[in-house]
């Protein structure tokens, strides 16, 4: 009997399909090594699922988008969570993660934790502005955790932040039945403390949630390269100046008549959001496509 169904986990070279409203221990058929596809979580997946034997595998559908580290396919929102004090925010690495979506068709969502300590009313203009959807949450009233579940209603989301910045916590507050630890994400398939580096998927509501230590160290170093042309595409408010620049040849940092530094001047553009992107540009300006 055949299932479509969505790849929970993969570990040891058996993948865990749930389809049908049950989890199926499943093994990838040999034409996918042939064609150098690896099934990774989030796969959208027709299983054949035997009496006897192992179940197979059978097909994975085209995905949306798919990371290399960590391996995950079809994400539709990456939430970037920074805590407004103790560590207090970045911004540079939250434009680093929001880029990194961009590039890869995730929608980037901005959370602010610890809104209770500090609050945030200018870094969520920061993201505002930007065209970037920012909430800030606070553990002690939970205010902002509706908000944030309703985002995660019907997609596949991954959450990403340093350490200490009240990911679990979060969670926590959108979904108590999974009762997580404090700097610890579990999952109902029974996983407690990151031991390994594969991803899981757990179900809240009719979503799911990417659960991964790898997203705690996404940056361009980890298999996300993106060239220096194709950053500014990834400045989602840059959008509109593109194109509109004196010179063709415009890279938008410090150029003569550039129209994202003006916009950036009349306060049209986050000066903190364009610094950030001065900052990647440097980073990957030298890196010619043939080195990719």
């Amino acid at each position: 009997m055949q299932y479509d169904g969505i790849i929970i986990k993969g570990i040891g070279g058996f993948y865990y399909v749930e389809a049908a409203n049950q989890i199926f221990e499943c093994k990838a058929k040999g034409i996918f090594r042939k064609e150098k596809i690896t099934p990774v979580a989030g796969d959208k997946v027709t299983i054949s699922v035997q009496e006897t034997g192992y179940n197979s595998i059978e097909a994975i559908a085209p995905r949306k988008n798919v990371l290399a580290r960590p391996p995950v396919a079809n994400i539709d929102k990456l939430f970037v969570v920074s805590s407004t004090c103790e560590p207090n925010p970045n911004t540079l690495i939250i434009d680093r993660l929001t880029v990194i979506a961009e590039h890869n068709k995730i929608e980037p969502i901005v959370v602010f934790t610890k809104t209770d300590l500090k609050p945030c009313d200018e870094l969520l203009e920061i993201y505002r502005l930007a065209g970037i959807k920012a909430y800030a949450f606070s553990s002690q009233d939970g205010s902002g955790a509706d908000e944030i579940k309703a985002e995660i209603a019907g997609c596949t989301s991954a959450f990403t932040g340093n350490t200490g910045v009240g990911k679990s916590t979060l969670l926590n507050f959108i979904d108590p039945e999974q009762n997580r630890e404090t700097g610890e994400i579990s999952s109902k398939l029974g996983r407690g403390r990151h031991t390994t580096r594969h991803v899981e998927l757990y179900k809240i509501g009719d979503g799911y949630v990417a659960d991964t230590p790898g997203f705690s160290s996404l940056d361009f170093e980890s298999g996300e390269i993106i060239l220096k042309d194709d950053l500014q595409y990834c400045f989602k408010e840059f959008d509109e100046y593109i194109g509109t620049c004196k010179f063709t040849s415009c890279a938008h940092v410090n150029d003569k008549g550039c129209s994202i530094i003006k916009a950036v001047e009349n306060g049209e553009i986050s000066e903190s959001r364009h610094l950030s992107y001065k900052t990647l540009y440097n980073e990957v300006k030298d890196i010619k496509e043939w080195q990719l």
